[in-house]
């Protein structure tokens, strides 16, 4: 078997890259490192079955021989990062997603779109399920993101319906675990680096909104099963224990020891108030639920970060 993978040495890229490597694929990782690392794949180069490109996916892609997959998950994902480069954002969730597919419609490969709860902006419901279209704010500052993501998925969808092309969408939760940067800006790797700092946990607005925190493993492991027995409705891989912003800033300081305390900021603009995922589907469909607690998980990660020099 043999795979594309775009955004292969991002966090959640190379994690997917590793996966396939030891079931046997051949992996051929395209990135333009512009927000992945060269790191994250290092242990893999020179290995007979992975290859790097370093290319954007915004210009048509060559690819000699045949392919089974292309699992399209380049794009900027933080705020810090598609904030600070708002049209590449919009590009990869477009132009990236058509030349993803034409790709995969010549080879004649099952495409997967990884996708994201952000389509479902500040919801008006809570658990989110596949079936709740949303509440996006479409000319917001996170709509580079979110509408980049909604298109991606529409234009999926289109290749499915007019090109019988066979195509699977992931809508990733919030995710977390070794290998996320540590200027990455999302709430986890914020509250870790300055707690490992000895900085006060930043903390926006009132800190009751909520988020729901699954480990890599549990996520690439989703995304495999998805590119297996899926089908082309989109599918939430989240974890379904939901927090506050509060506890979990309270469960960072336990963990990492710090006495620091918390400062709180006001609430950016369009920032969701609840985020949790229905993972009914994923249950049904895939078998699939997180195995990896918070409890098992954020130690795993917080030495990560000390061992990246957080600390």
């Amino acid at each position: 078997m043999r795979a594309v993978v775009t955004g292969g040495a991002g966090f959640l890229g190379s994690h997917l890259c590793d996966l396939l490597i030891e079931r046997g694929w051949d992996v051929v990782c395209f990135d333009n490192l512009v927000t992945g690392s060269e790191e994250n794949v290092a242990h893999l180069s020179g290995h007979a079955r992975f290859r790097m490109v370093r290319q954007d996916v915004t210009r048509p892609m060559a690819v000699d021989g045949s392919l089974d997959a292309v699992f399209h998950l380049a794009s900027p994902a933080s705020p810090v990062d598609y904030l600070r480069l708002p049209i590449e954002t919009l590009e990869v969730g477009s132009l990236g997603t058509r030349n993803t597919l034409e790709l995969a419609q010549a080879k004649g490969a099952r495409y997967l779109l990884a996708s994201t709860s952000e389509c479902y902006g500040d919801p008006e419901i809570s658990p989110q399920t596949e079936t709740y279209w949303g509440h996006v704010n479409p000319i917001g500052p996170r709509s580079v993101y979110d509408e980049a993501k909604r298109f991606s998925e529409a234009l999926t969808m289109a290749y499915h319906r007019a090109r019988s092309l066979d195509t699977r969408i992931v809508r990733i939760f919030n995710t977390y675990g070794p290998r996320m940067r540590l200027n990455d800006g999302r709430v986890l790797p914020n509250f870790v680096y300055q707690a490992l700092r000895g900085e006060p946990l930043s903390v926006y607005g009132d800190g009751k909104q909520t988020r729901s925190f699954c480990y890599v493993s549990d996520l690439i492991d989703g995304i495999y099963r998805l590119w297996e027995r899926g089908k082309h409705e989109p599918v939430n891989i989240g974890n379904p224990r939901e927090m506050t912003i509060l506890e979990f800033a309270q469960m960072v300081l336990e963990y990492t020891g710090s006495k620091a305390g918390i400062v709180f900021h006001p609430l950016p603009v369009d920032d969701p108030k609840r985020r949790c995922p229905d993972i009914t589907r994923a249950r049904e469909l895939l078998g699939w639920e997180p195995k990896v607690s918070l409890e098992e998980g954020l130690p795993l990660t917080v030495e990560f970060f000390r061992r990246a020099g957080a600390s």
